[in-house]
């Protein structure tokens, strides 16, 4: 039986009606004879980004992460989890950017989390590393707003929950797919500097794939590996100019992991005729260029847990998210590769889940070309 990635896939058919704010939950099941007009699909992008509140008050918030909300990637489909529990729940939402964009200030995120709870949040989602400083000034403050720290961790706080996944899962399955595809030169282009964890499993996970790929089939892959021009998680011109640079050195397919740089990669790729690799979510629909993506199942998770905050209340700690709970991995149904087929990925994704496979989730390994993999050459 050919494997659906997601469990959050079916949030697109399991709503019963459409509203601008709230109105697909909390009813009863429709009767048998219903069930066909009832069942009537409904997208994240269906839902309203803007709710209106009659009384001027939200239930569940979004402090957004660096970048625009409609960044296709990760403030994206954290919202699309946000508002898509909302619907369904009957429960009003808003988002919060920070001020000053790309250089927002821990100062402009306390002031977006301060906003949102002074405008009766109940709970607060906030994807991103950056919020960790912001949630350790304004979360004690609230004691009774659920904040959940999308891409966090444990900060033991008794209202902050941290939500993190194995991403070091999903990169491995894209650096193995990469390699049984045919490519044999590989590149890997990470935001944050090397000092964001996510990324790094990320990037880590994608090098032991190819590894292991090339391994098995008793070759060798050179990568270029690269945190330059990632810092801001920003597309730039700079960015740009080194990865058509690759290409033209002959890097085939290049993993772009740091939300909007993915345009640069794509522009340089589209332009050389190479391919890329998406990033947290199925970019297949955002460039010709893209063969895959790695995934983690943002809005699943962003749903689970804020399911969890309205059954039992308060929730703290680290809920960890990986194949296990099938939230990460890649989109069988849209990818571009030829030569590696559905059924050999759910093969690889069991011995994953199962543990059979166990990859190193090392948060630190920003530099693979140490990590004594011998079927990878490192080049500049």
């Amino acid at each position: 039986m050919k494997k659906k990635l997601f469990v959050l896939l079916l949030a697109f058919a399991m709503v019963f009606a459409f509203a601008a704010c709230g109105g697909g939950g909390g009813s009863e099941e429709p009767a048998a004879d219903d069930q066909d007009q009832a069942t009537a699909e409904v997208s994240f992008d269906d839902i309203d980004d803007n709710c209106e509140s009659a009384d001027g008050t939200y239930q569940i918030a979004m402090v957004t992460d660096v970048g625009q909300l409609k960044d296709g990637s990760f403030n994206q489909f954290t919202w699309n989890g946000c508002k898509m529990y909302a619907y369904e729940n009957d429960k009003t939402y808003k988002y919060y950017q920070p001020a000053n964009g790309q250089n927002a200030t821990d100062e402009d995120r306390i002031k977006a989390m301060s906003d949102a709870c002074d405008a009766g949040a109940e709970v607060i989602v906030t994807p991103g590393f950056l919020q960790a400083t912001a949630l350790e000034a304004v979360a004690p403050k609230y004691p009774e707003v659920q904040f959940i720290f999308i891409d966090g961790w444990d900060m033991g706080i008794d209202n902050v929950l941290g939500v993190s996944y194995q991403e070091e899962q999903a990169g491995y399955l894209a650096g193995y797919a990469a390699v049984m595809e045919g490519y044999t030169k590989l590149g890997f282009s990470g935001g944050g500097g090397g000092s964001n964890p996510a990324c790094i499993r990320y990037g880590y996970g994608y090098a032991q794939g190819a590894n292991a790929a090339a391994g098995e089939k008793g070759e060798k892959v050179e990568m270029r590996y690269s945190w330059e021009y990632g810092s801001s998680f920003s597309a730039s011109d700079d960015l740009q100019a080194m990865l058509a640079g690759w290409f033209n050195a002959g890097t085939e397919v290049i993993f772009m992991c740091g939300g909007t740089m993915f345009n640069s990669g794509a522009a340089a790729a589209e332009a050389a005729d190479g391919a890329i690799i998406g990033v947290d979510v199925d970019q297949s629909n955002q460039s010709s260029a893209v063969v895959t993506s790695a995934m983690k199942g943002l809005a699943q998770s962003v749903q689970i847990s804020l399911g969890n905050f309205y059954t039992a209340g308060l929730q703290k700690g680290a809920l960890v998210l990986g194949a296990a709970d099938d939230a990460v991995g890649l989109p069988v149904d849209t990818w571009a590769l030829q030569n590696w087929s559905v059924d050999e990925y759910n093969a690889l994704f069991e011995k994953i889940k199962s543990g059979e496979i166990t990859v190193d989730n090392n948060s630190e390994m920003a530099d693979p070309s140490t990590a004594g993999l011998d079927n990878i050459t490192f080049v500049k």
